[in-house]
């Protein structure tokens, strides 16, 4: 593991530096709290969440608890108008005591000083969650709120299409590449495109992280020696016309679904994104963990996942706490997230659901949850997020697709570069220690 990489006191020291050192005042409170008690006496907590489940896992905890209740509220994902909502309700002094925020969200949270450190209530309960959900909610050594869910990488692939063209389950990347060039002389591609949050998890499992912190400031390294290996193999499948149609477009489902797009290489909850985009198919595909970069390793990355995170101005985090601690253990609110939003639970008491160690009809019976909960306990730990995220995987996306097209030149190494210069040129302007 490097040592550059994000330490507890680094990490605590640079943020608090950061957006005029706002940070100071994460613990504080406001008007509005996010959190009431009524004449007898009850506590009200406040939470927003965009993930489907939590309005059935909110009843299930007001039905359960007499001193603490939950009002709930469903917002837009945090991309598409969330996070605004949240970072605009903080601003008014009305913010919810909860909100979901993804992990790789959250340090800007923190740099902005829109999150509140809960260590003193959470710490006893670390070991209820998988280690990389913990890691999720910890900036530093301090933690800002509860895992939700997490996104262990595996492969999903078309069995099918594989036993029909004698094509064997790759265990590393290489054999992938070969995999897809068998694929290709049956007219099959091998995958379709990763482009932003999706590519993240290869250089995670890779050990090449895109954030680190050198004499007191922001290294952004998304083009460094490690990434740039890592680049060279997708560049590959790319020149190699192994790749086909953009992730997520219409043409992407409609190969999953025909067998013309043989495998995704994502997280746990693209089983629920496969069953919606493949219907069709059910029954022709399996899961297997992730090829390595080195025979015998045992690596994979993380792509999503989200906290409960406890808000600046929240006017009783302990509560706060608790209602999340619940919200993301308790088996009757787990089963709610897992049956109402596809949720891959963060906790390890969530991993163990009837729900998840059962056959799954859609791949053919496979207890596909033992695949991914193997998966959970083998994310590299070498991975931190810093501030700035959007601009890096937005910029990213847009050099990404212009390298799938082959437009102009432009290479995965290229949109790798423009994400980087991207990402300095706003933390500078934001003032924002960054090394060149």
């Amino acid at each position: 593991m490097k040592s550059s990489i994000i330490k507890a006191a680094g990490v605590a020291s640079i943020l608090t530096l950061t957006v005029g050192g706002l940070t100071g005042c994460a613990s504080g409170s406001t008007s509005g709290g996010g959190s009431s008690e009524g004449d007898g006496k009850v506590k009200e907590v406040e939470v927003w969440t965009w993930a489907a489940g939590y309005d059935e896992a909110a009843k299930a905890f007001n039905a359960s608890h007499d001193d603490i209740q939950i009002k709930y509220t469903q917002i837009e994902p945090g991309n598409k108008g969330g996070y605004d909502k949240v970072r605009n309700s903080i601003t008014a002094g009305n913010a919810p005591c909860l909100a979901q925020v993804g992990y790789e969200t959250l340090p800007s949270f923190v740099a902005e000083g829109n999150v509140v450190d809960v260590t003193e209530f959470a710490s006893a309960d670390k070991g209820l969650y998988a280690p990389a959900g913990w890691a999720g909610v910890t900036v530093g050594d301090k933690v800002y709120g509860a895992p939700q869910d997490q996104g262990p990488m595996v492969l999903f692939y078309n069995k099918t299409v594989f036993e029909a063209n004698g094509v064997a389950v790759p265990t590393t990347w290489d054999e992938y590449q070969a995999a897809g060039e068998q694929l290709k002389a049956a007219g099959v591609k091998l995958t379709g495109t990763y482009e932003d949050y999706d590519y993240s998890g290869f250089a995670w499992q890779a050990g090449a992280p895109w954030y680190e912190i050198k004499d007191g400031a922001w290294s952004i390294t998304p083009d460094s020696p490690e990434n740039l290996d890592v680049a060279d193999y997708w560049q590959g499948l790319i020149d190699a016309d192994l790749i086909g149609a953009g992730i997520w477009s219409d043409e992407w489902s409609a190969g999953l679904g025909d067998g013309s797009i043989a495998t995704i290489v994502g997280a746990a909850w693209f089983s629920g994104i496969l069953k919606d985009s493949a219907a069709a198919s059910a029954g022709d595909w399996a899961v297997a963990e992730l090829p390595q970069w080195e025979a015998g390793d045992a690596k994979t990355g993380n792509v999503g996942g989200s906290l409960s995170a406890v808000l600046k101005g929240c006017d009783d985090p302990e509560a706060a706490w608790t209602v999340a601690n619940w919200l993301s253990t308790d088996p009757e609110s787990v089963d709610a997230l897992i049956e109402g939003g596809g949720v891959y639970p963060a906790s390890l008491a969530g991993l163990e659901s009837d729900l998840l160690t059962s056959g799954d009809d859609y791949f053919g019976g496979q207890v596909v949850a033992d695949v991914f909960k193997t998966a959970s306990g083998q994310v590299n730990e070498d991975w931190a997020w810093g501030p700035g995220v959007s601009t890096l995987v937005g910029t990213l996306a847009t050099g990404m697709k212009q390298a799938y097209a082959k437009e102009g030149g432009a290479t995965v190494a290229t949109a790798l570069t423009g994400a980087r210069e991207a990402t300095e040129s706003e933390l500078t302007q934001q003032g924002i220690a960054v090394n060149e």
